[in-house]
């Protein structure tokens, strides 16, 4: 069953990788397929037992090689919870040590997406196929208070979440909306979402830098980037994630 589920991606090891003599042989293989788990998605989210399985080791065995790796900087870990704080997902990251052979899908150099030389495959922020669906149906809960709940807030982080929407005057009225042209209401369901998705994170603490003018700001500039890259190997594929990675580097930068 582990050899129908092998990757049939190009795994990348590094000479830093390959010669680093703290490294175990099995620890720099692990690096090679966690590369090649990560090429079409910007990370890795196969579990321990996955490995395990793979290298025929117990998953014990799996968390120290990949946190030997991280000590040492070659990936990051970074852990996703719920809003009960129950851990649903774990991503490994391919840390930038040789920009020349690295593929374009992990070059980054700490700016907007929407400045690299050359876009960086944008992280899974949910495991739907379909994030439009997702971004409707919360909308609809959160502003046109229709349907039930998508996201199970509890009625705190109702209220939480809507003097948010209020602090950045973003806790528009269906009637109100009515107005808008379909662009602009697209835009605001994606930033209302984005907002979201940080609230229910583990980076909710960079809400607090949030400001109205500079989520606007980014998304025309992301949106102009999209109409740049159509029909390039940039292409933009998922705008929300597109949006979504751009608005945490510049909040955690700022």
């Amino acid at each position: 069953m582990i050899e129908d589920n092998r990757p049939a991606y190009y795994a990348i090891i590094p000479s830093e990788v390959r010669y680093c003599e703290e490294l175990k042989y099995p620890e720099r293989l692990l690096y090679g397929e966690i590369t090649a788990l990560s090429g079409k998605e910007g990370y890795c989210f196969a579990t321990n037992k996955y490995f395990a399985e793979l290298y025929q080791v117990i998953p014990g065995t799996i968390s120290r090689w990949i946190s030997h790796l991280e000590s040492l900087g070659f990936v990051k870990v970074e852990i996703i919870k719920d809003e009960r704080n129950q851990i649903i997902e774990r991503r490994i990251y391919i840390n930038d040590i040789h920009r020349d052979i690295i593929p374009y899908t992990y070059k980054q150099n700490k700016q907007y997406p929407y400045e690299q030389e050359c876009l960086y495959t944008i992280s899974r922020i949910a495991k739907d196929n379909n994030i439009n669906n997702k971004i409707d149906r919360f909308f609809d809960y959160i502003i046109k208070r229709r349907k039930q709940n998508p996201e199970q807030f509890t009625k705190d982080e109702e209220i939480n979440f809507c003097n948010l929407l209020e602090r950045l005057e973003f806790n528009y009225t269906e009637e109100l909306l009515k107005i808008y042209k379909k662009e602009n209401i697209e835009k605001v369901k994606i930033i209302i979402y984005s907002l979201k998705e940080l609230f229910v994170s583990n980076k909710r603490q960079l809400l607090k830098k949030v400001k109205r003018e500079k989520l606007i700001f980014l998304y025309d500039n992301c949106k102009s980037k999209e109409i740049e890259y159509k029909g390039t190997i940039k292409e933009i594929n998922n705008f929300f994630e597109y949006y979504y990675i751009s608005l945490i580097r510049d909040l955690e930068q700022s």
